[in-house]
């Protein structure tokens, strides 16, 4: 009696072009989507945290860039957030705006801008940012200590490996 081989619904699968997926691209893309899932999930907690003091969670990151790492210039802050010239212009403005932060010319090159809290900027940071550490240490809690640490240096690693990929690994 001659058997037909089984084919299940994962060994079929194929791209919108028709051509066959690999289970390493499929694992891949399941990895994907439950990292940007995860990571909004935690980012929606953040922003809320961050909202509560009229901030958005760029300018939070501004104002904690130049809380733990003093004046700075704004390429500097620019590469920190990893924004555009333009958008970390346009949040010092809003910081400015707001009286958080000041612009500091450099005395040795004119093209160069830097950052620093006002004072209002440096009390606003200093009170909020131990209730905001608690909020990050609170959306993270679906993982222990230990699976925090794990998943911290797999995604450095990742990180690290997807900014230099492996021939042949780009589109």
């Amino acid at each position: 009696m001659k058997t037909t081989p089984v084919t299940t619904r994962a060994s079929r699968r194929s791209t919108n072009d028709g051509t066959p997926s690999s289970r390493g691209e499929e694992r891949a893309l399941k990895l994907w989507v439950v990292m940007a899932r995860a990571y909004g999930a935690v980012a929606r907690h953040v922003e809320r945290d961050v909202a509560r003091h009229g901030l958005t969670g760029a300018e939070f990151g501004v104002l904690e860039a130049l809380f733990h790492k003093g004046v700075l210039r704004l390429g500097e802050i620019q590469q920190k957030l990893l924004v555009t010239s333009g958008g970390i212009t346009y949040l010092v403005d809003r910081l400015v705006a707001k009286g958080l932060v000041e612009r500091r010319d450099c005395p040795e090159d004119r093209r160069v801008r830097y950052a620093a809290l006002t004072t209002e900027g440096e009390a606003l940071i200093r009170r909020i940012f131990p209730e905001h550490r608690r909020a990050v240490a609170r959306a993270l809690a679906g993982l222990g200590a230990a699976e925090q640490e794990a998943a911290t240096a797999l995604l450095r690693t990742l990180g690290l490996a997807a900014e230099d990929p492996p021939e042949g690994a780009e589109g």
